[in-house]
């Protein structure tokens, strides 16, 4: 009497157990529908799908010695930061090898501004010229003519001279690198008008300064806020204002306070070359601080980048720059949708046909699968850990056909328990769950390999890693959170009452059989 007592109370927790996972699944499928919901908004697109700018930079030091993985960790942060800082979203940089950075940068972006500025050192420092000796300057040009007439104020910005007219101390043409003086120290000693109205300088260039040869006033690490404004009301250039800590206040306004009498000129050198170098007026005792140099609004703003990103510490080279259109991708991501569209409808297909009803339960698990995967992925996109990109287009494809494989087999092994001669709800139970355990083992070994991909490849390869990884994870949550329980729960009555509807009614016929032919043997 005990047993009969005890016995349903055993059955109603299960099918209650197996109801609760059926309700929190269904918590899921609702969030990740929120989630995911418009996918072309939700989830990020890569480089390869909506095009941009790709560039690979190689890492060097002055010293000539290899650079570490620690200062390879820094410069691919502080590169992250200026990327950001352009505007750009959904941008990686990765490093590649020992000494290089991969900086991929979806979407529309000023090709020119982002290499010029993610590049820079950033080793901003201003120095008062009177330090500098006189021995370590070499005349380049008696006098240079700017490209406009410019306020004379003492300041100079460098890439208003004519390439023909720089020399170096050899009586070489010095070549301007985007439309710059190359690195080195620069300053406007004297300026005067000729009779076309043309601001005539002569420039010094400070050659092969060595370390510790001048001592800066103060430096980027002394920056507490970085703002732009114009220069003034009456211009329409904008100046990169300063705000300094306390230590660097004190320092400045000692040495403005020096210089105000005989109109002394501070340089403010950024990466070795001068910025400018404006006489100073007054003093500068409240800690804020103008870089002018006749900027315009996306040239100090550059500089607000890399001054806010703060300091590489190895100097990047551009190896490779390329801009990748939206067009192919675009209709390679089409393509790539209908594929996995098309697969889903064919397995769909093939287990309806071939499974009859309990195939239209894995069919509605495979949706589940779909939607949960669309889910994660939605997930990742917002916290900027994902973005759709071709390889992994391929990922998704791949995972669906895992999946597929997984279903297949928890209906061949429910299938071959009630061959076996098991009831239909003993078949549930055993069959379901020793295919899960198959399948979960399978599932463990494509995860590993998909891990393997994802933590020691580079580039597009990661995405195909990342989203196979993802599909294996969704695949063993449907697995146990939807195809388990809702073949536990119907197989007791409704599979058990409509076998013909749910392709079982063969196999029982055939477990019949079986037991036919043991019997008479016997």
């Amino acid at each position: 009497m005990a047993d009969k007592r005890f016995k349903p109370k055993k059955k109603a927790s299960r099918t209650r157990s197996h109801a609760m996972l059926l309700v929190f699944l269904a918590l899921i499928m609702v969030g990740s529908v929120f989630m995911f919901f418009p996918p072309n908004e939700k989830i990020h697109q890569g480089l390869d799908v909506q095009g941009g700018l790709s560039i690979v930079m190689e890492a060097s030091k002055v010293d000539g010695s290899a650079t570490s993985f620690d200062e390879m960790s820094a410069a691919r942060q502080i590169i992250e930061r200026r990327v950001n800082l352009l505007g750009a979203s959904e941008a990686s940089v990765q490093i590649q090898g020992s000494n290089q950075l991969l900086v991929q940068i979806p979407g529309s972006i000023d090709q020119t501004q982002a290499l010029s500025t993610i590049g820079q050192t950033g080793v901003l420092e201003f120095v008062n010229l009177a330090d500098v000796s006189e021995q370590d300057a070499v005349q380049a040009m008696e006098s240079g003519y700017v490209l406009y007439d410019q306020d004379l104020n003492g300041q100079l910005a460098f890439d208003q001279i004519q390439a023909e007219q720089i020399i170096d101390s050899n009586g070489e043409p010095i070549q301007l690198t985007n439309g710059r003086v190359p690195p080195g120290m620069y300053s406007v000693q004297s300026y005067a008008m000729d009779e076309t109205g043309a601001s005539s300088f002569t420039v010094y260039q400070l050659l092969s300064l060595e370390p510790g040869s001048y001592k800066p006033i103060f430096t980027g690490a002394d920056i507490v806020s970085v703002s732009v404004g114009l220069e003034s009301e009456m211009k329409t250039t904008y100046s990169v204002n300063l705000e300094l800590n306390a230590e660097a206040t004190a320092a400045f306004a000692k040495v403005t306070t020096e210089l105000a009498p005989t109109r002394g000129k501070i340089a403010i050198i950024l990466d070795g070359a001068i910025q400018s170098a404006p006489a100073v007026q007054n003093a500068i005792t409240n800690g804020n601080v103008a870089i002018t140099g006749s900027y315009s609004l996306k040239d100090a703003n550059s500089l607000k980048t890399v001054l806010e990103s703060g300091s590489l510490p190895v100097t990047l080279s551009v190896i490779s720059a390329q801009v990748v259109g939206p067009t192919l991708g675009q209709e390679a991501l089409t393509q790539g949708i209908l594929v996995a569209l098309i697969g889903l409808a064919l397995v769909a297909i093939y287990l309806i046909v071939f499974y009859r009803g309990i195939g239209l339960l894995t069919s509605a698990a495979i949706l589940v699968f779909a939607v949960m995967y669309l889910g994660v992925l939605a997930v990742l996109s917002y916290f900027n850990f994902f973005a759709l990109s071709l390889a992994g287009i391929a990922g998704i494809v791949l995972a669906i056909g895992v999946a597929a494989d997984s279903s297949i087999l928890v209906l061949e092994r429910f299938k071959e328990e009630i061959r076996m001669g098991r009831s239909v709800r003993a078949s549930s139970i055993t069959g379901v769950r020793h295919a899960i355990i198959t399948s979960v083992d399978a599932d463990l070994v494509t995860l590993i390999s998909a891990l393997a991909l994802f933590f020691i490849s580079v580039g597009s390869v990661k995405g195909f890693g990342l989203t196979l990884a993802i599909g294996v994870f969704c695949d063993i949550a449907t697995m146990l959170l939807f195809k388990a329980p809702l073949i536990r729960i119907l197989a007791p009555k409704v599979i058990t009452r409509h076998p013909g509807f749910w392709g079982v009614k063969e196999d029982e016929e055939y477990a019949e059989q079986a037991g036919e032919l043991v019997r008479e043997e016997a």
